[in-house]
C-alpha cells in the first residue's frame, strides 16, 4: 500500500520558524551562486574519497535505484552511485544537489542485504533527496541553517537542539521512504536492522514485537543526536503504515520534550513563551492581584501584558502533561510575584501554594518560599492550610 510522503510537523515547525525569524539568513541561503559553488566542491570530494559504479558494472544495483525512484516519483532525476573507500561499517548515505543524488554506500551493505532490503535502503536515502526538493528547496535550506548555526563556536543551546530535532524527524521521514520504495513494512524494518546490527539475517517481523514490547512497558524518548534507537524507527515506522491516530503525538513524544529548560529547541520556545503568558494571565486573574506593581512586572516578560477576564478550562490539563521541570520553572515564575509588591502581604504567596499545588509541584514551591523569600516554615504550614480560605475572603474584597 502507497502512502503520502509529507514533512513531519517537526519540520513544518522549524521551516516556519526560520522563515518569520530569519528572513535574511534565509535570503543569504538561498543564493544560486554559493549553491552552484557547492556543488562542483561535492562532486569532486566525492570522485576523491570513494569508488563510482555504473549500471553497466553494477546491473543489479542500479535496477534497485531505478525501481526505488519510481516509487518515490523521482525518475528524472540523476542518480549516481559510490563505495566509499576506509570505512568497514555498513551504511550508505546521500548527498543533495539540484536535480542529481549521490548515493554512497560504506563497508559490505551491498552483500549484507537481499535485493529488496537494498530498495528499502536506496528509498530512506532517496527520501532525503524527496524532502529538500520540496516546498521549492525550503527544506533543504532550512537543513543547512540549522545544522550550520549549530556548528557555529556562538550557537546556543536552542539551536544545537533544534538542528538535533530536525536531524530525528528526518531521519523518521526517510524510513517511511524505505516503506514506500517496497511496499513492505517487514522487508524496510529488516533493512534498518541489518545496518544498524551488521547481521545477515533478521526477522523484520520479530523486530516489530519487540519494539512494541518496549513501548508497551515505557513511554521511551531518544537519546541520541541524528537518529532515533532502531526500536523507535520501528515503532514510528509501523504507527505511519498502519495510520494511527495518534501517530504526530506519538512521535512528538519520542522526540521532543527533554527535561531541563536547555532542551528546548526554537519552536519549542515560542510554545513555553506562549504557555508561560497564558500562565500568567490566568494567575494574575484576580482583582486583588492586579497591583500596579504586579502589572509592571508582568509587563517586563510581555511589554503588552493584560490579565485574562475568563478562565482558560484547558490550562490545567496542559500543566500536568508538562515535564517536572518545566512545573517547576512555572513556580519559578509565580515566586517573581510574591515579592514584587509588599502591600498584598501573604496573598501571592497564598496563590502560589494553590496553584503549584493544582499542578502537582507544591514541594518544589515549598522550597522556593522557603529558600528565597525566607518564610519560616510554621507560616508556610499555616498558608498551606488556609490558602484557599484567604483567597475566597480577597476575591470579596478585589481592590488591590
Amino acid at each position: 500500500m502507497s502512502r503520502t510522503l509529507s514533512p513531519l510537523p517537526q519540520h513544518q515547525a522549524l521551516v516556519d520558524w526560520i522563515r518569520s525569524k530569519e528572513p535574511e539568513v534565509w535570503a543569504w541561503q538561498s543564493d544560486a551562486e554559493r549553491l552552484t559553488q557547492d556543488a562542483e566542491e561535492v562532486r569532486l570530494s566525492l570522485l576523491r574519497d570513494s569508488y563510482r559504479m555504473d549500471a553497466e558494472g553494477h546491473p543489479e544495483l542500479f535496477a534497485e535505484i531505478r525501481a526505488a525512484q519510481e516509487a518515490l516519483g523521482l525518475s528524472e532525476i540523476q542518480v549516481h552511485a559510490y563505495q566509499a573507500q576506509g570505512r568497514t561499517d555498513p551504511n550508505a548515505a546521500i548527498c543533495y544537489l539540484p536535480g542529481e543524488a549521490h548515493l554512497i554506500f560504506t563497508g559490505p551493505i551491498l552483500t549484507l542485504l537481499s535485493g529488496m532490503e537494498l530498495r528499502a535502503v536506496i528509498g530512506h536515502e532517496l527520501a532525503h533527496y524527496l524532502l529538500w526538493q520540496m516546498g521549492d528547496g525550503a527544506y533543504y535550506l532550512a537543513d543547512r541553517i540549522l545544522h550550520q548555526s549549530a556548528a557555529h563556536a556562538q550557537a546556543e543551546p536552542s539551536h544545537i537542539q533544534s538542528a538535533r530535532l530536525w536531524s530525528l524527524a528526518t531521519e523518521l521521514f526517510a524510513d517511511r521512504g524505505s516503506y514506500q520504495a517496497t511496499g513492505c513494512l517487514e522487508t524496510a524494518v529488516a533493512s534498518l536492522v541489518k545496518t544498524s546490527t551488521g547481521l545477515a539475517h533478521v526477522s523484520g517481523k520479530s523486530y516489530l514485537s519487540q519494539a512494541a514490547e518496549i513501548f508497551s512497558k515505557s513511554k521511551p524518548k531518544t537519546e541520541q543526536l541524528t537518529h532515533p534507537e532502531t526500536f523507535m524507527r520501528a515503532r514510528a515506522l509501523q504507527l505511519w503504515v498502519e495510520e494511527g491516530a495518534d501517530l504526530d503525538a506519538a512521535v512528538a513524544l519520542m522526540l521532543e520534550e527533554g527535561e531541563g529548560l536547555d532542551e528546548l529547541d526554537l519552536t519549542q520556545q515560542v510554545r513555553l513563551t506562549a504557555l508561560t503568558r497564558r500562565f500568567l494571565e490566568q494567575h494574575l486573574r484576580p482583582a486583588w492581584f492586579r497591583s500596579d506593581a504586579v502589572l509592571a512586572h508582568a509587563r517586563l516578560f510581555f511589554p503588552d501584558f493584560k490579565p485574562a477576564e475568563v478562565a482558560d478550562e484547558a490550562l490545567l490539563t496542559e500543566l500536568l502533561d508538562l515535564s517536572k521541570a518545566r512545573r517547576e520553572y512555572l513556580c519559578q515564575v509565580m515566586l517573581d510575584f510574591c515579592a514584587v509588591d509588599p502591600d498584598l502581604d501573604e496573598l501571592p504567596v497564598a496563590a502560589g501554594i494553590e496553584q503549584s499545588r493544582a499542578m502537582e509541584s507544591l514541594g518544589h514551591f515549598e522550597k522556593l518560599a522557603t529558600k528565597e523569600l525566607k518564610v519560616k516554615a510554621k507560616d508556610l504550614k499555616r498558608l498551606k492550610e488556609q490558602s484557599a480560605t484567604l483567597l475566597a475572603q480577597a476575591a470579596t474584597n478585589p481592590t488591590p
